[in-house]
């Protein structure tokens, strides 16, 4: 089995080949090439490859949605004053597909 681990956005993802991903906004168009260089950890044939800090290797992906997460509503409230504000977001997301791990 061949995993690696990468970080996008400031999370840390464990992805292997034909894995469907959801992760934070990339800046690529629909089904164009995007490669993750921050490779954590990389295991192949049962060996692991440990990165002080990251790897020398990549990840290829496609690009396969750019889709919007769930609704979180935002609620601020103070008490004996009348103030009460109500906002709504949803994160910017793409889903993205693993194609090739690599070194």
């Amino acid at each position: 089995m061949k995993y690696a681990v990468i970080r996008t956005g400031g999370k840390q993802y464990k992805v292997s080949e034909g894995q469907t991903l959801t992760v934070e906004k990339l800046a690529a168009e629909k089904t164009k090439p995007v490669d993750f260089k921050e490779i954590l950890l990389l295991v192949e044939n049962g060996k692991a490859k440990i990165g002080q800090p990251t790897l020398n290797a990549k990840v290829q992906a496609t690009v396969v949605d750019q889709i919007k997460g769930k609704k979180i509503d935002v609620f601020k409230f103070k008490a004996k004053t009348g103030y009460h504000r109500k906002v709504g977001h949803r994160q910017q997301l793409t889903k993205v597909l693993i194609e090739k791990i690599g070194a």
